[in-house]
């Protein structure tokens, strides 16, 4: 994922809310939402190259998504574990918050840069291997792009403001809504865009909320409802190169659907994310 808005415990029936966008390379093939075959309580996309993914939830009420950490060529290894196995990981532990992204804080320096958001069904944590300590964070409304948590960008801050105000809303607005918020693709002023190594016109391109570009941009855009009585509900929308539209699912976990997978789509490297 390449920007991500989570609001923790802050409306009360629904504890948890995530709006999130992917961005990657349209020719790296990956698998759109489904229940996975393999392990049956996760619902997320799936990575074919690197076999984890970048968003999922669980059967078991647990959150999990990450963003890679922007940063020069030049600091990137070949050779580092995928950072996607992490949220796979995080999916089928049944330790808390805390205890898990303690051990995940000593091995960070195996992966390229990276935040993860990990949330057990009571607590919300955060932690990148660009950024110190792992946190537990309080209730509230959180953005992360690809810098730390709450980075000032301008998709982080003008993202957050505008959602802020729509799910203060008194009737919570529906996934549809939170998608078409998330397809805002315009760019931000030279003055502001931050300085991450790639250069000025790459980062003119990486500055929209919803990214087009023949060769890379927004895959998908997630939304995640965690409900007061222990209802997830998970809608995303693919797209392909240049913004086109692609496939909308939803799958909500709860007793029923929790007794047989939802097929999974096929591999695509462009219409599905």
């Amino acid at each position: 994922m390449c920007l991500i808005f989570v609001q923790h415990r802050v409306r009360a029936e629904l504890p948890l809310v995530v709006v999130a966008n992917r961005d990657e390379r349209h020719a790296r093939p990956s698998l759109g939402l489904h229940r996975w075959d393999d392990a049956p309580h996760i619902v997320a996309g799936r990575d074919v190259e690197g076999g984890g993914t970048w968003l999922g939830v669980s059967a078991r009420g647990r959150f999990a998504a990450v963003t890679n950490f922007r940063e020069p060529m030049l600091a990137r290894s070949p050779t580092a574990p995928s950072r996607g196995a992490l949220v796979h990981a995080f999916l089928d532990a049944t330790v808390d918050t805390a205890s898990w992204l303690d051990s995940v804080a000593d091995e960070g320096r195996r992966y390229n840069g990276f935040n993860l958001l990990v949330h057990d069904g009571h607590d919300l944590g955060w932690y990148s291997n660009r950024g110190g300590a792992a946190r537990v964070l309080e209730p509230g409304l959180y953005g992360l792009s690809n810098h730390l948590l709450d980075t000032p960008w301008p998709k982080v801050v003008h993202g957050k403001a505008r959602l802020g105000a729509m799910l203060a809303a008194p009737e919570a607005p529906p996934p549809s809504t939170l998608i078409d918020f998330l397809r805002d693709d315009r760019a931000a002023e030279d003055a502001a865009l931050p300085d991450t190594g790639v250069g000025l016109a790459r980062e003119r391109v990486l500055s929209p909320m919803f990214i087009t570009a023949p060769d890379y941009g927004t895959r998908c855009s997630t939304v995640v409802l965690v409900h007061a009585d222990g209802r997830i509900e998970v809608t995303e929308r693919g797209y392909g190169a240049m913004g086109a539209r692609g496939e909308e699912r939803t799958i909500a976990i709860d007793e029923a659907t929790a007794r047989g997978p939802a097929a999974a789509p096929r591999a695509s490297s462009a219409r599905l994310p």
